[in-house]
């Protein structure tokens, strides 16, 4: 059934979205219910949508109602969060509290970090096949995280908003924003074929929240040589989704567009083991790499082909493992390090 924009329907999703507030009685329900109450399904996010629809005469007055519904449902919504965040905050405290008089308990063992695990076991994988494994700078040069890689100069991704520059900007240095550099300098360092894997820390001006964060870790392939196609870049790519999610594992590919691959796609895994039961995953991006990435390597596109493909390292670890929040990933509790077992 539509809705129509309204006062009473205004009114109506006020009143529901602010008895959401005032009946999540823990900062737990609270943070669960945020999509429902000021996220973009919540009811005054979708009635807001509606006022593209509305001829011009009534626009302003229809965003001046919605803006100030919203308005009021943000303070009281901020109220609340203060509030239960101060309980929270202080339910932690009386937890961790120190019995100075009780007999001393010993530090457990230690855990390595799940993703950097994660990154030893895909390493695996691939030198399994043969592939080594290749490393660079994570202060880079903007002609290897971009122009070497067919970036336009008036591409996005080398905007300040987008990319960490290190002043004086002139020296044109960079924390990169993908480890396709280190694919640029395998090219140019080792006798072809190449085939590397390029697993490292990068950067972009994100900011932390449950799904982003600024300092993150990807893993990229590159495989050059003679005869090189598709084929061998979707078959690569399956047998890696079944090492990681399980032997009923599948991939999909879907056309996209990346300036260092042509033809380039988007690579979906269908994960069976998925939190909420098996579905189709985004994944990552992949292609042939882009006849002009060769030139720039001095590697002639005539004789010789290649394939690249790059994932998030946090993303596979959120979808294989179940975890939910960027968060544990970044805060350095041994708590959640010793779920994946305390591997040395």
């Amino acid at each position: 059934m539509s809705v129509e924009l309204t006062p009473e329907a205004v009114s109506a999703a006020l009143q529901e979205a602010v008895s959401l507030v005032q009946n999540s009685h823990d900062f737990a329900t609270l943070k669960a219910n945020k999509g429902l109450i000021v996220g973009e399904s919540s009811a005054l996010s979708q009635l807001n949508a509606l006022i593209k629809n509305l001829p011009g005469d009534q626009k302003a007055e229809a965003g001046k109602l919605v803006g100030g519904a919203r308005a009021q449902l943000n303070s009281a919504f901020a109220e609340k969060e203060a509030e239960l965040e101060k309980v929270a905050a202080a339910l932690a405290l009386e937890a961790e509290r120190v019995d100075i008089t009780a007999a001393p308990k010993y530090l457990r063992s230690g855990a390595r970090h799940p993703l950097s695990l994660l990154m030893d076991q895909i390493g695996d994988v691939f030198v399994g096949m043969g592939w080594e494994i290749a490393d660079g700078p994570e202060l880079e040069n903007e002609w290897f995280n971009f122009d070497a890689l067919n970036f336009h100069p008036d591409h996005p991704a080398r905007a300040m908003q987008d990319t960490f520059f290190v002043s004086p900007v002139e020296n044109h240095l960079l924390l990169r924003t993908h480890t396709s550099p280190v694919q640029v300098r395998s090219l140019l360092e080792r006798k072809l074929p190449v085939y590397v894997l390029c697993p490292g820390r990068v950067f972009r001006t994100d900011e932390l929240d449950a799904t982003h964060t600024p300092v993150f870790h990807q893993v990229e392939g590159l495989a050059i040589d003679k005869g090189l196609t598709m084929a061998d870049l979707r078959g690569t790519l399956e047998h890696f989704a079944r090492v990681m999610f399980g032997p009923e594992a599948k991939i999909r590919l879907r056309p996209s567009f990346f300036p260092f691959t042509e033809p380039s796609a988007e690579l979906d895994v269908w994960h069976p083991g998925a939190k909420g039961g098996a579905r189709w995953v985004e994944w990552g991006g992949c292609g042939m790499v882009n006849p002009n990435v060769l030139l720039a390597a001095g590697i002639d596109p005539e004789v010789y082909s290649g394939f690249a493909f790059g994932m998030g390292i946090e993303r596979t670890l959120m979808f294989r493992n179940g975890v939910s929040d960027m968060h544990d990933m970044v805060e350095a509790d041994v708590r959640f390090s010793e779920q994946f077992g305390s591997v040395i």
